[in-house]
């Protein structure tokens, strides 16, 4: 009979996450600084730590995790994956169906694997707080128990839309230590001129990442965590696919296809990028097709434009190279409000573009 869930020991939670920049097939174009229009990072040096900014960039194909992230990691990690035996039944499938389960994490989702990462590197440097956005309220709870973890305190943008719909998210962020408000609010200037223009909006992350990113701003003591698109991101997230990747040895399987659903691309990277490698460096088993998966309501790769764009609505950030819908674009208020963003990671895009990674749409 086939294993339904496989487990690992906590000795197994990884010791070092996985960078995809040295085995893309180009390198990734440059971050542009809006105000003057050459290749520079703008603002994020004000916003982020040194630690960040070097994985952002790094060449380094292997990042060591630090022992004190690590031990984070083991109240919930190794993750179990499951085998949806149940699934291949009702699809009369012979296709065998695995997944990797992230929701036994304290937050319950993937989001920690890069917020306690965040959390442990600003308090490092001496940061006192972080402010961030939220859209569904798994990033801003992962980033409240990661602040929480290491004695930060946390101001949390969440769209309002998400606000409304899942009050018990925001519960959960403010038993984690966190201040939550509605985005678009009357906290920022970018917030107070949105709700001027249109009392009614619904928000988007968009909005509620300008709102974050002129928090983090205008206060010395804080710094901005952001919870997917940038690379130092997706880097942490590769325990999930690192972990995913020895569980298939345990039942001497490999997959022909990965799936993922596709917001800012985080949860997607972190379980292909491992296996990825193994095709660059000619160690796959198999010729793994990669496959994104995003909403209708918002197809940032497959209905937009690859070019430059910023990566809030206030045009805050630097001009990052991805597919976007624009930082204008406000999509529907679905309930999947961690799919409803504008752009998406770099390094899907270009991954796209190369013809490495299949995209597809669903509503």
């Amino acid at each position: 009979m086939a294993a339904k869930k496989i487990l690992l020991s906590e000795e197994d939670v990884p010791k070092r996450w996985y960078s995809i920049l040295p085995d893309l097939p180009r390198p990734l174009p440059p971050f542009i600084d809006p105000k003057t229009k050459a290749p520079g990072v703008g603002i994020v040096p004000k916003i982020y730590p040194k630690a960040i900014i070097a994985q952002e960039v790094s060449k380094d194909r292997w990042v060591d995790i630090p022992e004190e992230v690590r031990e984070v990691y083991k109240l919930w990690r190794p993750t179990p994956l499951f085998r949806a035996t149940r699934l291949e039944k009702a699809l009369k499938t012979p296709a065998k169906i695995y997944y990797k389960y992230e929701g036994v994490s304290p937050p319950g989702s993937h989001k920690p694997n890069t917020a306690v990462a965040q959390a442990y590197y600003n308090m490092k440097e001496g940061i006192e707080r972080l402010a961030t956005e939220t859209g569904a309220g798994q990033w801003g709870s992962a980033l409240a128990f990661g602040c929480m973890m290491f004695g930060l305190k946390c101001t949390i943008y969440m769209v309002k839309v998400s606000y409304q719909q899942k009050p018990y998210r925001r519960v959960m962020m403010e038993a984690f230590g966190a201040d939550v408000y509605a985005s678009p609010s009357n906290q920022t200037e970018s917030g107070r001129r949105i709700l001027k223009e249109d009392p009614d909006n619904p928000g988007s992350l968009g909005i509620a990442i300008s709102e974050a990113v002129e928090d983090a701003l205008t206060h010395e003591d804080t710094n901005y965590g952001i919870g997917s698109v940038f690379n130092h991101v997706l880097l942490h997230q590769t325990v999930v696919g690192l972990e995913a990747k020895k569980q298939l040895e345990a039942v001497d399987d490999y997959p022909d296809v990965i799936y993922g659903c596709i917001g800012g691309g985080s949860s997607f990277s972190g379980l292909f990028w491992p296996f990825y490698y193994d095709k660059v460096s000619g160690k796959a088993e198999k010729d793994t097709r990669f496959v994104a998966v995003e909403a209708t309501a918002c197809p940032s790769v497959t209905r937009g434009e690859y070019t430059y764009d910023h990566g809030d609505t206030a045009r805050l950030t630097p001009l990052v190279p991805m597919h976007t819908l624009g930082h204008d674009f406000i999509p529907p208020p679905i309930h999947a409000g961690g799919l409803r963003y504008h752009g998406i990671a770099p390094t899907i895009s270009l991954l796209v573009s190369e013809k490495k990674v299949e995209t597809k749409a669903y509503n």
